[in-house]
């Protein structure tokens, strides 16, 4: 089978593996299911769970797109190629409770007619609260599967995603972030298997790491102050997402799904003019460590 077959149909598969964890923990809520066509070629499966008992909005994406390169992809890539195929499974979940952390994880495929492919991807979490044993479990996980890769990857992916996930006119971080990698070339075949069992692990880590973070904090009482601290925290994620994010960028570029590239936006946010927490408060301490990146694993 080729190679971009065999990456398509595990990429389906996690899709609805996770879909069925996070369906079971949620205990309520069901996606919904939507294919979509790409009039340039290709298309995809977006599956929407709206409402649930802990997850408010959450989005688990599997997309395989191909066509003509688009002008800016040339530009951005600094190739000639005339075509392109990209695939991969994205996941954004936004919870009901401010203290179960929002999620987001995109593991992809690009390649190009030249003879040149990528591996890309990452894991990050977006706290409105912040608990240290939360971001040491949630990093030391991350930590493990790196080490399979290198003993040098989850420090460099670790320092990626820091660096990445900054939203820049702000000087803060969109959360304790997690790993990011990018263009990983995988034209040689011995690289090609090295990523792609790479991309896998991280992509197996989802599901047992998010499932028991969400067991953790589903139930912990919570007030209209704390609502108000996650809906001002997730206007930061969602100015992230629309000025910088790359992945926004890329399936807006391709004439990807409208509504499929921009289900990562909160379902509800709010901003506050000049707005700062209290020092001594549970929401200044958590906005220290978007202030200050921390060394969560060595």
């Amino acid at each position: 089978m080729e190679k971009r077959e065999v990456i398509k149909s595990w990429f389906i598969g996690l899709q609805k593996s996770i879909i069925t964890d996070l369906e079971i923990e949620d205990g309520e809520g069901k996606f919904g299911t939507e294919e979509w066509s790409r009039p340039g070629g290709g298309g995809g499966i977006t599956r929407l769970l709206k409402n649930g008992s802990v997850i408010e909005k959450g989005g688990v994406n599997f997309s395989a797109v191909y066509g003509s390169t688009p002008d800016p992809i040339k530009s951005s890539f600094k190739t000639k190629a005339s075509s392109f195929y990209a695939t991969g499974v994205s996941i954004v979940i936004h919870p009901q409770n401010p203290f179960v952390p929002i999620i987001h994880m995109n593991i992809r495929y690009f390649e190009l007619s030249d003879g040149n492919s990528w591996f890309g991807g990452g894991i990050d979490l977006t706290p409105a609260y912040v608990f240290y044993e939360d971001g040491l479990f949630f990093h030391t996980a991350l930590k493990k599967v790196c080490d399979e890769f290198g003993p040098d990857a989850y420090s460099t992916f670790k320092s990626n995603a820091d660096s990445y996930f900054t939203i820049q006119h702000r000087q803060e971080t969109r959360g304790i972030g997690g790993i990011f990698y990018d263009r990983l070339p995988a034209s040689d075949p011995v690289e090609f298997e090295k990523l792609w069992e790479f991309t896998k692990a991280v992509g197996k880590q989802f599901s047992p790491v998010y499932t028991q973070l969400m067991a953790l904090r589903k139930n912990t009482p919570f007030g209209d102050n704390e609502k108000f601290w996650q809906l001002h925290r997730r206007s930061r994620y969602a100015e992230f997402n629309l000025v910088y994010d790359a992945g926004t960028k890329f399936g807006l570029q391709t004439n990807g799904r409208t509504e499929s590239i921009l289900m990562s936006l909160p379902p509800m946010v709010r901003w506050e003019s000049n707005f700062a927490p209290f020092e001594g408060t549970p929401e200044f301490e958590s906005q220290q460590y978007f202030s200050n990146p921390k060394e969560w694993c060595k």
